[in-house]
């Protein structure tokens, strides 16, 4: 069976934010179009993949991948958009900080400014402590600076983007960082939501600012490389 959305959620210990995440995508689309649900487990060593397992008896939409040892959040993300059976993809962090109710509005907004390449959320009064967001303003600051990827807040996990889309973007680990500057890369546009953030549900985060940061420059000059190396044409004519 085909669907129309696709929603991509990648997890990594996150068992006691599972439920009430599905149960809010379930509600956000209850009246939209066809949809599926896919979580990708990326070898969580908490009960995690049981929780899942659980939940997907009573979820018909819920669609379950583990990993069988933890490859990172953009291997996460790619290995559910290559299983996805949707034409558009949603993609939204596994802690609860994302807020499903503002799925439709990327699905709208898409079509109201369709062709685009993808819509991005941009959090408006982030719930994060104050030096994880003092720390990912100088980082968006930068980034933006060396990419000119028009974006404040890249490292929002609600995204919206035609499968087809993101399948043609070079894969790297940590690309889902740098969405906004790849697809600008293949010559489209994106379209920018405002969006909701929440506190964390349960657990802790996976990420310190120190981690980040140094993955981030060797990252960026990567990111800056692969754009200079892409030349397109102004116009393609089928003769």
């Amino acid at each position: 069976m085909d669907f129309e959305i696709s929603v991509v959620v990648p997890v990594k210990n996150e068992a006691g934010n599972i439920e009430p995440l599905v149960r809010e995508i379930l509600a956000a689309l209850s009246k939209g179009p066809g949809f599926e649900i896919i979580y990708v487990d990326d070898g969580s060593s908490d009960g995690t993949a049981e929780t899942l397992r659980a939940l997907k008896l009573k979820v018909p939409q819920l669609r379950v991948i583990r990993h069988d040892r933890s490859c990172g959040q953009s291997q996460a993300i790619r290995t559910g958009v290559e299983a996805a059976r949707g034409a558009l993809i949603v993609t939204l962090d596994g802690d609860g900080q994302n807020d499903p109710a503002d799925i439709p509005a990327l699905i709208e907004t898409y079509r109201r400014n369709a062709p685009v390449g993808l819509v991005a959320g941009q959090r408006r009064r982030r719930q994060d402590n104050i030096s994880k967001r003092w720390a990912s303003r100088f980082a968006n600051a930068i980034r933006r600076r060396a990419l000119n990827d028009d974006t404040q807040d890249t490292g929002c996990g609600l995204k919206l983007i035609p499968r087809a889309v993101f399948l043609r973007l070079p894969y790297f680990d940590h690309m889902h960082r740098f969405i906004p500057a790849l697809v600008k890369r293949e010559g489209l546009k994106t379209a920018f939501i405002s969006v909701n953030h929440r506190q964390r549900g349960a657990g802790k985060s996976n990420y310190g600012n120190l981690d980040r940061a140094l993955v981030s420059v060797r990252d960026l000059l990567g990111v800056m490389w692969l754009l200079k190396r892409c030349k397109l044409p102004a116009t393609r004519t089928e003769l």
